[in-house]
């Protein structure tokens, strides 16, 4: 790696030259700034961290609050490849990126105060219990923050098009034959949940369906053993669903063993559908019918609303971004 003492002397320029064509100045030609950014990058100059957060004031250094309720981490295949996108499109634009806890050391701090120690320029938060006091803490703070999936009044946030994926997942159900359809979702705490669930019930009061309340139970999003007894109750009933949507691809597993423990087909005896457009929906077998988010786009979108937040905050807008999904079409809804 060359200084910019040395990219100075290859160019046959000053270091202010230098500097101020790196920084995209307007007081030098575009030849001269085309000349300085291409030798640059061909000889592996990149400008020292620490200089650069003194001029910027920036450290150039995004928080990640990411709580996973269900104890997977990293391996819950959503929201880490939301991150993944995140990281990406972060890590294009210059910036580094750093996991917020409740922990430096041995000693205790609140989610704020650790942002405040690592410097951060901004926060992403995704998979949090939003009525966490720390939480409530950090987004009435005065750190840029954007969340993923959760409306707040203080920030941007990028969500999944949750109602039209349930929407679009009705709208095929429906036109399969089917009007005896149950849905067992996700935790009613979360925005996801809600957003679906009044999707769910505005398709039923639209076509003129009748389904029991008792159709519709909760089951923590990726708990395999919750959604098997939600299963169990729907098929004890005298009058089963002819198709059962799950809150998510992992879950309807358990809905799956306790369907083929009866010896029931799917879909020949009963129709199920998924959520998330998880790699595990498409091996299963049969092929599972649900709707893939784009989790590229989510954290894509999320990473450039932060920047934008952190760079120009005059003039971004806090606004909610939506991103579609996509029905994969599988093989487990057949015709009622």
């Amino acid at each position: 790696m060359i200084s910019m003492k040395e990219l100075a002397q290859h160019c046959g320029v000053s270091v202010a030259t230098v500097s101020k064509a790196l920084n995209d100045q307007s007081d030098i030609g575009e030849s001269t700034k085309k000349k300085i950014k291409t030798a640059a990058e061909k000889l592996g100059y990149y400008p020292n961290a620490a200089a650069r957060s003194l001029k910027t004031n920036k450290s150039y250094n995004i928080g990640v609050l990411f709580v996973d309720e269900a104890n997977s981490g990293l391996t819950h295949e959503y929201f880490a490849a939301v991150l993944e996108g995140f990281k990406v499109e972060a890590e294009k634009q210059g910036y580094d990126i750093t996991f917020i806890n409740s922990q430096i050391g041995k000693k205790k701090v609140s989610y704020y105060e650790h942002c405040r120690y690592r410097n951060v320029d901004g926060v992403v938060i995704a998979c949090v219990n939003f009525d966490n006091p720390e939480v409530i803490e950090l987004l009435a703070g005065d750190i840029p923050v954007v969340t993923v999936d959760h409306i707040h009044d203080n920030c941007s946030s990028v969500l999944s098009d949750n109602a039209k994926g349930i929407e679009t997942l009705m709208e095929y159900i429906y036109g399969k034959g089917h009007r005896k359809i149950a849905y067992i979702h996700g935790q009613m705490s979360t925005a996801v949940t809600k957003a679906r669930l009044t999707s769910f019930y505005r398709f039923i009061e639209t076509h003129r369906m009748e389904i029991p309340d008792s159709y519709v139970i909760e089951a923590d999003y990726l708990d395999v053993s919750e959604a098997a007894a939600a299963t169990k109750k729907l098929l004890d009933r005298k009058d089963p669903p002819t198709c059962i949507l799950y809150p998510d691809d992992t879950a309807l597993i358990g809905g799956l063993n306790e369907i083929r423990a009866r010896n029931l087909r799917v879909p020949e005896d009963i129709s199920i559908a998924g959520y998330d457009g998880s790699r595990v929906s498409q091996l299963l077998n049969p092929r599972l019918t649900t709707i893939r988010q784009d989790t590229a786009a989510i954290g894509r979108q999320a990473a450039k609303k932060l920047i934008g937040t952190i760079e120009k905050p005059k003039t971004t807008f806090t606004e909610q971004i939506i991103v579609e999904g996509e029905l994969l079409l599988g093989e487990s809804v057949g015709d009622a």
